[in-house]
């Protein structure tokens, strides 16, 4: 098979499925890791797909906000969930703490709470507690795109490194049913990655965001241990998180 037609296959397979793994292009194509590897690469450099790790997805589209300008949106309803979670931490607890604008407000809450040690992937929520002398650890890796963030294999290799009492992550839409979700695949995987080496996970997300899902799934209904909300939150959809099993506060 030629190269364009490879081309021409993967990005009809991912216009169907939004995202793909290398594993399964290299077993439709009848070609080598490696092949697959290259032609990602080229069709990268022509804007049709956006690796990541163990694949590919389609170049993000613009229905996400930019992130800085997320930061500026839902202030108090983002301090509200702040001032809630960190009520969840006892000092000399050790917490990851993924990146997005809620957790950004979240990190000026975590300098009120003695003696916690944090595991973040976020620039910005390391620059805040560095600055408040806090212990932070900031995990390396590739920086993304829009979010100010380190994502990617050597991202979620260092995470895995910890184990750590709480998780806490924003993920874009909250589902009774469905469960978290991300705009971003790579966002996603960091979540995933840290709520698996996390005795809890807490999910962080106000009134817009709940009942609604997006592009990839983050975490199992099951695995959200506790949902903090803001006031406004519907009591209808509340009730059905509880129903769900989980903790809404």
């Amino acid at each position: 098979m030629w190269a364009k037609e490879r081309h021409q296959r993967i990005v009809s397979m991912l216009t169907a499925n939004q995202q793909v793994s290398a594993n399964d292009l290299a077993e439709m194509l009848g070609v080598s890791r490696e092949t697959v590897r290259r032609d990602l690469l080229d069709l990268e450099q022509i804007g049709k797909v956006a690796r990541v790790h163990g694949g590919a997805v389609l170049p993000q589209a613009h229905t996400e906000d930019p992130f800085r300008q997320r930061m500026t949106t839902q202030i108090r309803a983002k301090s509200e969930i702040a001032k809630k979670a960190v009520g969840l931490i006892q000092p000399g607890q050790t917490i990851m703490v993924d990146a997005g604008s809620t957790t950004a407000v979240f990190a000026r809450e975590l300098l009120k709470v003695p003696g916690v040690s944090v595991i973040t992937n976020s620039l910005d929520i390391a620059t805040t507690l560095q600055a408040g002398a806090m212990e932070v650890v900031l995990l390396g890796g590739r920086i993304a795109a829009d979010v100010p963030a380190t994502v990617g294999e050597l991202t979620l290799s260092e995470i895995r490194r910890f184990e750590v009492d709480l998780c806490f992550s924003a993920p874009v839409a909250v589902h009774p049913e469905k469960g978290a979700f991300f705009y971003d695949l790579q966002e996603a995987e960091i979540s995933i990655a840290m709520a698996a080496q996390a005795l809890r996970s807490v999910a962080l997300a106000d009134h817009t965001k709940l009942g609604a899902t997006s592009r990839v799934r983050s975490w199992e209904v099951e695995a959200i241990e506790t949902l903090i909300t803001n006031r406004s939150a519907p009591e209808a959809l509340i009730d059905d998180f509880r129903r769900s099993g989980i903790n809404v506060v």
